[in-house]
């Protein structure tokens, strides 16, 4: 019956497919299954940065394409990246210059304030931006397989970028408001303080980005330790006008927002090179943020695609 059945019933382009790959050696191995590794397990650390490496232009396109754009429906436009820190600026000095003489025994105090106003806030948006990175990349993680350190890393160099207009302002508004600081030579020392400063704040952007991944609440809570940090950062007063013990004020110099603005002021108003501790300091707090965050980060890797 069954070879009537056969007869009755022929093969089929599918059923004869099936057979011929039956009968073929195409069997997996058992060392080949013993490479496998199951869905969405963590990679090893340097597949890991490997695979960062291989994606390193897509990370440069989305920071590029979603840079200088916060200010996109508004009728200044980017014009904003610039006239905002001014504003901000102005309030500060009637404030505190005016009002609360906390000018008193800074040389350039404008030149001053204007640095730390302008300067300062994107260690605070490395913080709480970087809180929002997994938040606001979910739907592509949910998507797509790829390294979350993307998302981190690509918000920081769009960062990067938005800060390069209003670091243009700074340098045009301390030439034309006196005592006009003209430039030198050691102008030339603000882009490896810049590039330390958002290699520092890419290591807080990770720190910040798995937190709050797996902590949610704490996106409430960074605004508040970021404006601790600005108000302790010397923005707009000196510390040494406020304090007198020394230990404390060693203590209060190697806070790294304080050291970063210290650095900018000497190269841009003050035409001083800063002293060898002042670059050991930044480059231990960039290089060490950054490594420690960023193997933090790598530590959760599968879980900040989970549903909270």
């Amino acid at each position: 019956m069954s070879e009537h059945s056969h007869e009755s019933f022929p093969m089929t382009w599918l059923d004869r497919a099936y057979e011929a790959y039956a009968r073929s050696s195409h069997v997996v191995s058992v060392q080949q299954l013993q490479r496998l590794s199951p869905v969405g397990q963590r990679p090893r650390l340097g597949k890991y940065i490997a695979q960062l490496w291989q994606r390193r232009h897509f990370i440069w396109a989305d920071a590029r394409a979603k840079a200088l754009g916060s200010q996109r429906g508004t009728l200044l436009g980017n014009a904003w990246l610039i006239v905002k820190p001014m504003l901000d600026s102005l309030v500060f000095f009637i404030i505190f210059g005016l009002l609360l003489q906390t000018s008193r025994g800074i040389e350039n105090f404008i030149g001053y304030l204007i640095i730390g106003v302008t300067l300062f806030p994107p260690l605070q948006r490395a913080i709480t931006g970087g809180a929002q990175v997994i938040q606001n990349g979910r739907n592509m993680i949910r998507g797509f397989s790829f390294p979350r350190a993307v998302l981190p890393i690509s918000y920081t160099l769009r960062s990067a970028i938005d800060s390069l207009p209003p670091l243009l302002a700074v340098l045009l508004l301390v030439m034309a408001l006196p005592p006009h600081a003209l430039p030198t030579w050691h102008w030339v020392l603000i882009a490896p303080i810049f590039l330390l400063q958002f290699t520092f704040g890419l290591g807080l952007t990770f720190f910040t980005a798995r937190i709050t991944a797996l902590l949610p609440d704490m996106r409430n809570i960074w605004p508040f330790l970021t404006q601790f940090w600005f108000y302790g950062s010397g923005v707009f007063f000196s510390y040494e006008r406020f304090i007198d013990h020394p230990t404390m004020l060693a203590f209060m110099d190697v806070n790294p927002g304080y050291l970063i603005l210290t650095m900018y002021r000497n190269c841009i108003l003050y035409s001083t090179v800063p002293d060898a501790r002042s670059w050991v300091m930044l480059i231990a707090w960039a290089f060490g943020t950054f490594a420690l965050g960023f193997v933090f980060f790598w530590a959760k890797e599968v879980d900040y695609g989970l549903e909270r």
